[in-house]
């Protein structure tokens, strides 16, 4: 079942669960942003701690 995207999240990582599969959105209500340094200074360093890698990415898709 595809879940509604969420238009104010736009999203283009297509290997992401929470990624809308037919639109670059996310399903999720919220999301949480959060950084890999102690002091970003650039985008690099920026990251959606709510990325869950898609099991079709795996390959574990079952079609």
């Amino acid at each position: 079942m595809e879940k509604k995207p969420n238009h104010s999240i736009h999203c283009t990582v297509k290997s992401c669960a929470n990624h809308n599969k037919t639109s670059d959105y996310c399903v999720l209500d919220k999301i949480n942003v959060g950084t890999h340094e102690c002091n970003p200074t650039v985008c690099q360093c920026v990251d959606c701690e709510s990325f869950v890698l898609d099991n079709c990415s795996k390959g574990n898709c079952e079609r």
